[in-house]
């Protein structure tokens, strides 16, 4: 393991200022693809290339659902402006009825996943068929789950699968709010959603040169944070950058004395290629030297569950 100092600020072109919006939406149309072909290049290969092509598949599948188009519902006028004048995230995880267009979603990603379009382990479809049978009072109790990361009220792989069904879901909503009413809620909680990052990346895009957007976990709402702070805790100091012997070092842990934990942080302004989720699953072996050193993860990945999941999330005040 390498520590390294504070990375080094790549130039921005002469004549030009980063000026960062502070979030950006998702684009369902394209994200989930995009994150597949991503895995599906990263598997062969890899130690983990069996999953990663099995998290591919099932992002595949994701993309097919979007593509779909679930009708969602954002909330009313009244309760964005209400969230607006609380800071408060608008489409907090807590206030929403996930029955409707969210079950439809849910129905045919546990459909798809039992029909074998995509190359599904057993586990995976015994999964499927388990959450399709679910009560309606069983599935909340499912979600309130996965929203606090408690893999022992539900197994792993029925875990992964609602999951899943709901990164659509919030996803579909994120892409159809106004980025421009997003605001700040707290460190570590997205604007959008209130759920906490899967990682954070420097980015390349023009006017937003060398500027850091965190990622949401849930939603893929992006939103703008200082670089060599903390994500978690908001402190500027006692941070550092942890890479492994011979990895590129676009992938860093980003370490924080204050709060002992980390989040990862990708450079996309070097390697464009880099998806915040697919290449923190291919970088399980980080996480795995990160927390023989001490470090709780804090980064949430729905596709680590059981692997490298934080000891605890960020508290979503809104849920």
């Amino acid at each position: 393991m390498t520590q390294i100092g504070a990375p080094k600020l790549e130039p921005i072109n002469i004549g030009t200022e980063a000026k960062p919006p502070f979030a950006v939406r998702p684009d369902p149309s394209t994200l989930f693809l995009k994150r597949a072909q991503r895995l599906q290049k990263l598997a062969p290969g890899h130690e983990l290339g069996d999953y990663l092509l099995f998290v591919a598949a099932l992002c595949r599948l994701q993309s097919n659902i979007a593509a779909a188009g679930a009708s969602v519902t954002l909330p009313s006028p009244d309760r964005l402006a209400l969230a607006r004048q609380g800071a408060m995230p608008p489409l907090a995880r807590g206030g929403f009825d996930l029955g409707g267009s969210f079950k439809t979603t849910l129905d045919r990603l546990l459909a798809a996943i039992v029909s074998a379009g995509e190359p599904m382990p057993e586990q995976a479809k015994e999964a499927a068929r388990a959450l399709a049978a679910c009560t309606a009072a069983d599935l909340h109790s499912a979600i309130e789950a996965v929203y606090a990361d408690d893999i022992a009220r539900g197994g792993v792989a029925e875990t992964v699968l609602l999951a899943a069904a709901l990164q659509i879901h919030f996803t579909q909503l994120a892409a159809a709010i106004d980025a421009e009413q997003l605001q700040p809620v707290a460190d570590g909680v997205c604007p959008a959603c209130g759920a906490p990052p899967v990682a954070s990346a420097v980015v390349g895009w023009p006017s937003a040169q060398n500027t850091r957007f965190c990622i949401c976990s849930l939603c893929a709402t992006q939103w703008n944070v200082v670089r060599v702070k903390c994500v978690t805790c908001g402190s500027t100091g006692g941070i550092s950058y942890h890479a492994l012997d011979g990895q590129p070092d676009t992938i860093k842990g980003e370490t924080c004395q204050s709060c002992k934990s980390y989040v990862k942080i990708f450079y996309q302004v070097n390697d464009p290629a880099l998806d915040p989720v697919a290449d923190d699953v291919a970088t399980l072996a980080l996480d795995l030297k990160l927390a023989q050193e001490g470090w709780t993860r804090r980064g949430v990945n729905i596709f680590l569950t059981g692997y490298a999941s934080p000891s605890s999330a960020p508290a979503d005040e809104t849920a």
